[in-house]
């Protein structure tokens, strides 16, 4: 039986674009490189971005990482156990080049689109050594990967192929055994692929997942299955929880994506026995040859509760958990999902890599999930571009059209425009006439917690990197995000930051290829650096006399990262406006000041990363900015909180 998928998938229809992610910050394959190009773009995933495009892992201390401990990771906390009334909200930002949004009838685009955004995450204790744990690496070379030559292969065979192979310095998000079923499972033959000729597995006989129309060679970016990286929604199982889709046409969402999302709708995969992977992509294939086709559920976490009564009592789920290493298919207590949140997509211009209307940056509020085990989570982000035109219908066009003689498109044709003229030749190429762009984020930790932080609860974070407008492109320059904060004085405030702004090693250098290199900025060349000072208004660009300031005065703190013991006013504007390297003021902490070496003016020996401070606000407008990259000719590092009545 063929698998015959309506093409709502994300692989369809169109030309170049790309898509970067902002915030979190958005690696595009880059972990530490000094040269404004990336140097492996089949690191960790297939971006099909512009090698200038990424952020560097950020540092925790002024010095450049040289092992993971040295690496910083951002660390959100989880919304409270009610979500809908103890929200932590943050605020993804991403560019799209090719436009997307708008009705065909009142604002016409040249191209149909869709972004999807979901996550992945597994508790942050996994311990070092540990084949599956998530990790940015110390390395940009790719995880190996030794393909199996047997459809028989048992368990003792596949972990001698395996060993060796998962390298602890090199970045991971999937796991290995994930892109090994993807290598061994046969192919959606039902999908269109226009007049592309996708490879078979060598000895094996199967032309299996790894082989797409975008993909037709079979080329592998760390343990990501190709198949299911160009294809939404996936008809197996997957790692990955959906956050939201943001659909060509919002009347998509309740036809198509919420009901067939893996948060609430159970995938089928074939499981033979103690294999993790099968070749058998559809029920009636695996059940004839004798093995068993189950259905498995997406979920948050697995809960305690190890009875169906107790879990459904507990408004769990009891049913068979997807893990993509083990296979298990014994029923759990599962924490459910919810539903994927889905809409029409924010517009953006053609040929534009910027904001949207208004000039407001395209952006979706992600209230972070709630753990209920109370476990720390590292997890990691990633967002996907699709860009179709109406050349065929999307929808219904499958298999049948398959091959030059019936395909709809094919490569670089030449067209008649009239009798007794010349044909002219068109710029298509069927491996990207529909294509799939993606981003991930660096490695996260998503806290549990404490118990003075409760309510909704914002992230003020920064975004961008060192340069000017054209060095960073098509990154951003730096910035705070949200630019506008509004909340209530019941509302609480999470300021942090590292993005790439926590690198020390952004020297922007050659290769640029195609663009300019340089690091344009202020303080030690390289490096990165933000701080928090407070302005009369965002028109002003010396900082406030913490005398005459009303933000720290205005300010009650909830929490401090570990180590500082700033408490009152002067000791949090002191901790803030030098990134964390006076964790306290001579009130707060006798004498610890005076023992720091001289801060440099510029931050150079300042800590890159800042874990932060959450905060309750009095009512009031505050304006602030770093002190650092205010360069008025060219970066305005500033941001206001308006707090409101609670």
């Amino acid at each position: 039986m063929l698998l015959k998928v309506a093409c709502c998938a994300l692989a369809l229809v169109c030309v170049s674009a790309d898509i970067y992610l902002h915030n979190p910050r958005g690696s595009n394959n880059r972990l530490n490189e000094k040269s404004a190009n990336r140097k492996n773009a089949n690191r960790g995933f297939d971006s099909q971005n512009n090698n200038r495009g990424g952020y560097n892992v950020g540092d925790k201390t002024s010095q450049a990482f040289a092992t993971e401990d040295d690496q910083y990771q951002m660390k959100y906390f989880q919304s409270g156990d009610d979500p809908e009334a103890s929200p932590s909200n943050l605020v993804v930002e991403w560019t799209n080049q090719h436009g997307c949004g708008g009705s065909e009838d009142d604002d016409p685009h040249k191209v149909n689109c869709n972004l999807v955004l979901q996550y992945m995450c597994q508790p942050a204790d996994v311990e070092q050594g540990e084949l599956h744990r998530i990790r940015d690496g110390l390395t940009t070379n790719t995880q190996g990967y030794t393909r199996l030559t047997s459809l028989t292969e048992d368990r003792a065979t596949f972990e001698a192929r395996r060993a060796g192979q998962v390298k602890e310095d090199r970045f991971l998000q999937e796991p290995f055994e994930w892109y090994d079923k993807c290598f061994v499972r046969e192919r959606n033959k039902g999908l269109f692929t226009a007049d592309q000729d996708l490879r078979r597995n060598n000895g094996l006989r199967v032309s299996s997942a790894i082989y797409t129309r975008q993909n037709r060679n079979g080329q592998r970016r760390g343990y990501e299955c190709p198949e299911e990286r160009d294809y939404y929604p996936y008809w197996h199982p997957t790692p990955w929880k959906d956050i939201v889709v943001l659909a060509e046409n919002a009347s998509l969402c309740d036809t198509h994506y919420r009901s067939k999302s893996f948060n609430t709708h159970k995938y089928g995969e074939c499981v033979e026995g103690g294999r993790h992977f099968s070749k058998y992509n559809n029920p009636d294939a695996c059940t004839n040859a004798g093995h068993q086709w189950v259905e498995f559920s997406n979920y948050l976490e697995i809960s305690t509760e190890d009875n169906r009564a107790d879990c459904e009592a507990a408004g769990r789920v009891w049913a068979v958990p997807y893990d993509a290493v083990t296979g298990t298919t014994e029923q759990k207590c599962l924490v459910p999902l919810p539903e994927v949140d889905c809409m029409e997509a924010p517009w953006s211009r053609v040929n534009h890599n910027g904001n949207g209307k208004d000039g407001v940056p395209l952006n979706y509020t992600w209230v972070l999930p709630y753990f209920p085990s109370g476990k720390d989570q590292k997890c990691v982000f990633r967002i996907r571009y699709n860009i179709t035109t109406d050349d065929y219908d999307p929808y219904n066009t499958d298999s049948t059209e398959n091959g030059a003689a019936n395909s709809p498109v094919t490569n670089n044709p030449n067209v008649d425009i009239g009798a007794d003229l010349s044909p002219l030749r068109l710029n298509i190429n069927t491996a990207q006439f529909g294509r799939v762009f993606q981003d991930r984020s660096h490695a996260f930790i998503l806290r549990s917690r404490p118990a003075e932080i409760q309510g909704t609860l914002h992230n003020l974070n920064v975004r961008g990197k060192r340069g000017n407008i054209v060095q960073t492109y098509p990154a951003v320059e730096y910035d705070f995000i949200p630019t506008e904060l509004h909340m209530t004085e019941n509302d609480l405030v999470h300021v942090q930051w590292t993005d790439f702004p926590g690198s020390n090693t952004h020297n922007n250098g050659a290769p640029g290829g195609d663009g300019q290199t340089g690091d344009a900025g202020q303080g030690k060349a390289g490096t990165d650096r933000h701080n928090f000072v407070e302005l009369l208004d965002r028109n002003h660009n010396f900082p406030k006399p913490f005398e005459q300031s009303t933000f720290w005065q205005n300010a009650e703190v909830k929490w401090i990262y570990y180590g500082s013991t700033a408490s009152t006013a002067k000791g949090l504007a002191l901790n803030m406006a030098t990134s964390g390297y006076y964790e306290c003021d001579t009130d707060d902490c006798s004498g610890v000041v005076g023992n720091k070496d001289e801060l440099n003016a510029q931050l150079d020996n300042a800590p890159a990363s800042y874990e932060g401070v959450v905060l309750r606000l009095n009512q009031g407008t505050y304006h602030y900015m770093s002190s650092r990259n205010n360069a008025f000719t060219n970066r305005s590092q500033k941001g206001t909180v308006h707090v409101h009545q609670g």
